[in-house]
């Protein structure tokens, strides 16, 4: 008699079979084991090194007033004028020293920059914890050229699972329903094997990190 179940059908069947068959975890102590060796580099050093590893761009600052200095001039180097920022906490830091930017989406496909806030940042792999719980949504860290985030010293750990962990307190059970791990600017090498930034996002991607 011929078979005339679907291959998807078939894979269904073994799932619904390996589920009924309960195993022990062949390594209970797998998630407990170490994956990197011991450092006593500060976190804000292994974070700046990996993440200038993968291209983005690093600075660090002891205060606002550094802060702002510091893009004020990247701003003149670069010749910025559209400067997206919709986080009212951000808005707030521009604000106090009139640094300009646009607080509408308006003429938002001409953007130049989009300046955002973050969840956490991961040291050990360079990584930016991203949430669509914030105003800045989905749009603000993907379309724009170049995305530029603010963090503090008190949003750093070590691993992902500590990120994922800050993000849990933070929002409880109303967890957002976007969270991105982004990892330097965008790339990607399907075309020719040569590897090209900004393919599906930002091509820049700059990290200022505010002791705080």
């Amino acid at each position: 008699m011929r078979d005339n179940t679907t291959p998807k059908e078939k894979l269904l069947k073994k799932i619904r079979q390996a589920l009924l068959e309960k195993r022990d975890n062949p390594y209970p102590q797998l998630e407990g084991m170490p994956h990197y060796p011991p450092t006593d580099e500060m976190p804000e050093v292994i974070f700046a090194e990996q993440f200038t590893k993968v291209s983005g761009q690093f600075a660090f600052c002891e205060d606002e007033v550094q802060f702002i200095e510091t893009l004020l001039t990247l701003a003149e180097e670069r010749k910025w004028h559209k400067i997206y920022c919709w986080e009212p906490a951000l808005q707030e830091v521009l604000a106090r020293y009139e640094f300009p930017y646009f607080e509408t989406d308006k003429d938002f496909e001409q953007a130049e920059v989009g300046f955002t806030l973050c969840e956490a940042l991961i040291a050990r792999n360079g990584s930016i914890l991203l949430s669509n719980a914030n105003a800045a949504g989905r749009r603000l860290s993907i379309y724009p050229p170049v995305h530029i985030v603010l963090a503090y010293t008190s949003q750093l750990v070590l691993d992902l699972k500590d990120g994922f962990k800050l993000i849990k307190e933070k929002y409880g059970q109303n967890m957002p329903s976007m969270i991105s791990n982004v990892t330097g600017p965008s790339r990607t090498a399907d075309i020719e094997k040569t590897l090209v930034l900004g393919a599906h996002g930002p091509k820049e991607l700059f990290v200022f990190l505010l002791d705080g």
